[in-house]
């Protein structure tokens, strides 16, 4: 348990006992604020390329956020070894607000993927400061509930957030969905800041910095994504490789030894967390483009399948929380993978003309019981097994898998529909082949978990 409630020699108070009410009420507001920017321009992206065009660009929409998120990870995680977490996560929250500002106010699509990186940049230390808050105050059996509670968090931007991101699309334009976050990014940031604010600096400062090895690695992940979007071969294959090569050894000094081999334990749990979200992101940011620009509905219904596989993750959250010690992080982290699977091969049916496409609602939210189900047991294994100090190293390797996975999986899907709609003159081609690599990573997934630790190491100590 946490220093001070060792030194005082009583049982650790609840998550929102005395002592931790700011902090968990804090942790769990800035989440809620990230969701709600997520879910709306999730939601609002077809309004978004009718406007402004360039198709290709759609998928860099997110992967610009993604590859941004995975600078400010790492870049905030090991601040945050090194001096109070409360600063770096300032920081995060003016980047965050930047972003906001020139995405809303973006003239081409361009412009909008260069407002997007910069809000990642900023969004990045919310999730890393959040997971080196929950390491170094709140004892061990408490931190399953924290990150059930996170994932809570979503719940109200998931019902809400969709639904009033096509309102606010569909009447005031779609720029209103990021430039009316502003107000809610200064008020929720001030009130969480005031809780991230009572966690210390570690009592041995880490002097390791790792910028330029963040730099480097999204630098690498967007040329090979140009490359792969490239409309010459030998210009694509010339990027990917130059993106390799700038890339993997930054990896490779930011991850744990052996988790590009999926070495077990640490490593492999690490290398599972980025091919979870590689699985399920890569169809999750084309569903609202299948459900619109493919079958024809509103983007308000359209928006309700963000919805249900939000509340599903939220379920699989609180039932992982629960069940974690008797089932094990292994069997879990399976189990989730093999729903993620199932969802994205369903989502195969709802491209039929034949199959209503409400469906699509019911697909994706089994897709997000699956990630509920995985991802929450990959942090708690991180945790258990970092070196006291090092929660930030630890969870910033985590959560670059994370990102990564993320960034590589919304691209890859990205350029898999601009070259369906360009090479086949087919919306559904593309889709076809998004939902089919998803469910295909995500069974290999399913393979390489059993290399992560099971009830013994993810079990409280």
């Amino acid at each position: 348990m946490p220093a001070a409630d060792q030194a005082a020699g009583t049982a650790a108070p609840g998550v929102f006992g005395p002592g931790r009410r700011m902090l968990t009420g804090g942790l769990v507001l800035i989440v809620t604020l990230v969701a709600f920017e997520s879910l709306a321009i999730g939601t609002v992206m077809p309004l978004v390329e009718d406007d402004l065009g360039d198709l290709w660009l759609y998928g860099w929409v997110f992967s610009a956020f993604f590859l941004g998120n995975l600078v400010g990870i790492v870049v905030a995680g090991t601040a945050a070894d090194r001096m109070r977490p409360a600063v770096p996560f300032a920081a995060g929250l003016v980047l965050f607000a930047a972003g906001l500002v020139v995405g809303g106010l973006a003239p081409s699509m361009l412009v909008l993927v260069l407002g997007r990186a910069l809000q990642g940049l900023g969004a990045g230390a919310m999730p890393a400061i959040s997971y080196v808050c929950i390491g170094r105050g709140y004892p061990h059996e408490q931190r399953p509930t924290m990150f059930a509670l996170i994932s809570s968090a979503w719940v109200v931007p998931s019902v809400a957030g969709p639904a009033l991101a096509g309102i606010v699309g569909s009447a005031l334009g779609w720029r209103w969905v990021l430039l009316g976050l502003l107000p809610l990014c200064a008020v929720i940031g001030v009130m969480a800041l005031v809780g991230v604010a009572t966690i210390p600096a570690p009592d041995e400062p880490s002097t390791e910095s790792n910028l330029l090895s963040a730099l480097l690695v999204a630098g690498g992940a967007a040329l090979v994504l140009a490359g792969l979007g490239s409309g010459s071969v030998l210009k694509g294959l010339a990027l990917v490789v130059v993106g390799v090569a700038l890339g993997l050894p930054a990896v490779r000094r930011l991850v744990p030894p052996g988790t590009l081999t999926a070495r077990p334990g640490l490593p492999a749990t690490v290398l599972v967390r980025g091919v979870l979200t590689f699985a399920f992101f890569c169809g999750d940011a084309y569903v609202p483009y299948a459900l619109v620009t493919v079958r024809g509905l509103s983007t308000t219904v359209a928006g309700l399948a963000l919805t249900a596989a939000t509340l599903t993750w939220t379920a699989a959250s609180w039932i992982q929380a629960r069940r974690l010690e008797v089932v094990g992080a292994r069997r879990l982290v399976a189990l989730g993978l093999g729903a993620v699977a199932l969802g994205s091969l369903a989502m195969l049916l709802v491209l039929m003309p034949s199959v209503p496409a409400v469906v699509g609602i019911g697909c994706w939210a089994v897709a997000g019981f699956g990630i509920g189900l995985a991802y929450a047991p990959l942090a708690v294994v991180t945790l258990a097994e970092a070196a006291e100090g090092q929660e930030g190293r630890a969870t910033s390797s985590l959560q670059l898998s994370d990102m990564l996975g993320t960034a590589l999986g919304a691209g890859v899907g990205g350029v898999l529909v601009a070259v369906g709609a360009a090479v086949a003159d087919s919306d559904t081609a593309g889709l076809v082949a998004v939902y089919l690599l998803g469910a295909l990573v995500a069974v290999g997934g399913v393979l390489l978990a059993r290399r992560v630790p099971g009830r013994r190491s993810a079990a409280l100590p």
